[in-house]
């Protein structure tokens, strides 16, 4: 992924329905999709494009969910439709200092069931395909499925290396979905095929009870990883593998009108990946993740309007 190419990343995981604000709206969002959208709007002119793998149903819901993302520019072509099935929804309440608190209704939602056909799914023919040089998922995207599914898309991680694809992972946990030790064993699992891992320390150190998120990821084969802290510096480790790793601290904007953090660390990963994929070096890809971090917490909700974007486009 050098300077000038043209780059092509796919996505996996799941997209809501959001209630949010007051009076409460009704729009969209989830980890995964998130950072897909925002990466898709900074790939116009970056040469990046993006496409989402999901599950929807076939309601009038699903379908405008499925049309907003088209019109972001994002393929959607791995997108199943299943009869029956309906996408999760989420509650955000998010207090003055712009923290939030989630309440989820996903148990069935459409996104659990995307590996449940015995015929191969769009993604998995995708990668057979080799269409894409990156594939994304996060700690989300494992923890809402079966444990069969979630060793199918860890295959489906060993597929895509072997054909030379990179992988990025963010390791977003939520102890609504399962517990400390299921996804200290999946992420053990993911960890060896990942390139760049976008960890958010908070949610690491939850999950292995350590600060020793560098040395872990190095251990596991990660050249790259990017540890998350919020408002404070990020911190950037890459040429893991190499005799001579190179770290660096990036300080985040600060801010003074924090409206909603609400997927802040989410899109501070599109700019990140945005500026690495495009061939910006690791200072200035932070810089322009903090960037869009710090514009997206200025506005309520998880998709902030394009406008408010414009200079980072």
């Amino acid at each position: 992924m050098n300077e000038g190419d043209y780059v092509k990343v796919a996505f996996f995981g799941e997209c809501m329905v959001e209630l949010s604000g007051q009076p409460l709206q009704r729009t969209f969002g989830g980890d995964t999709l998130n950072t897909a959208l925002y990466l898709a709007r900074l790939g116009i002119s970056r040469n990046i494009s993006v496409s989402y793998a999901t599950a929807l149903g076939v309601d009038n819901i699903s379908a405008e969910m499925l049309a907003a993302w088209q019109r972001e520019r994002i393929d959607t072509h791995m997108v199943r439709k299943l009869e029956n099935k309906l996408p999760g929804l989420y509650l955000v309440e998010t207090e003055p200092n712009g923290e939030r608190h989630f309440h989820y209704w996903r148990n069935d939602s459409a996104a659990k069931f995307y590996f449940s056909t015995a015929a191969a799914t769009p993604l998995e023919q995708a990668i057979d395909r080799n269409e894409f040089d990156a594939l994304y998922i996060s700690g989300i995207s494992l923890a809402i499925l079966a444990e069969d599914a979630k060793a199918t898309l860890v295959t489906l991680l060993d597929r895509h290396r072997q054909l030379g694809g990179k992988v990025l992972f963010d390791n977003n946990f939520r102890p609504q979905l399962w517990t400390e030790k299921q996804a200290q064993y999946w992420y053990s699992q993911v960890l060896p095929f990942v390139d760049i891992a976008l960890m958010t320390e908070e949610d690491d150190q939850r999950v292995w009870g350590d600060n020793d998120i560098v040395a872990r990821c190095c251990r596991f084969g990660c050249n790259e990883v990017v540890i998350k802290r919020g408002s404070d510096p990020c911190e950037v480790v890459s040429h893991l593998q190499s005799p001579k790793p190179r770290r660096i601290y990036v300080d985040a904007n600060d801010i003074g009108n924090v409206v909603d953090t609400c997927a802040a660390g989410d899109s501070f990963a599109a700019g990140y990946l945005a500026g690495r994929l495009s061939g910006v070096d690791e200072k200035q890809s932070a810089e322009l993740g903090h960037r869009l971090a710090s514009i997206v917490i200025q506005h309520p909700g998880a998709i902030i309007p394009a406008t408010a974007m414009t200079s980072l486009l």
